[in-house]
């Protein structure tokens, strides 16, 4: 059973995932990790989500304010040893869930082509590709996304 857990980027195992993510992706980014690293730092992130399976943490993400309408979905990360299992699908809608909550519009967010399996589960969970925004307009091996939470 995945249990979820509010917080924010200081949590010690949101803390401890992030790091694994970072990991995997300057092996699959490359030569590109250091431009995409820039964008990703938790710094200012203030929602952050812990997954845990029997009390051990295997998966996080997070939203930060892109805007006053939209939230951006930051840091989605899952172990290897539990993929395939729902966890970043349960953390994905505990996000929106809570960009809901807060009365934000919709989420968007930026991932690489290198990462296939991530761009499935956009798609899967709703997400619409849209053309590439901010930092990322004009980056070759960026896709971007975005799904709407609430219509006004």
């Amino acid at each position: 059973m995945i249990t979820i857990v509010k917080s924010n980027a200081q949590h010690s195992h949101f803390v401890e995932l992030v790091k694994q993510l970072d990991a995997e992706l300057a092996i699959r980014d490359g030569a590109e990790h250091d431009f995409y690293n820039q964008f990703n730092s938790i710094g200012n992130i203030q929602y952050a989500i812990v997954a845990y399976d029997n009390n051990v943490p295997v998966g996080c993400g997070a939203i930060k304010a892109y805007n006053a309408t939209i939230m951006e979905v930051k840091r989605m990360y899952t172990i290897p040893a539990c993929r395939g299992k729902a966890v970043a699908s349960t953390v994905l809608k505990a996000l929106e869930n809570w960009a809901t909550e807060m009365e934000y519009e919709k989420c968007i967010l930026e991932t690489g082509k290198k990462q296939p399996e991530a761009i499935a589960l956009y798609m899967k969970s709703g997400y619409q590709q849209i053309p590439n925004y901010g930092q990322y307009a004009g980056v070759a091996n960026s896709v971007c996304f975005e799904k709407v939470l609430r219509v006004i």
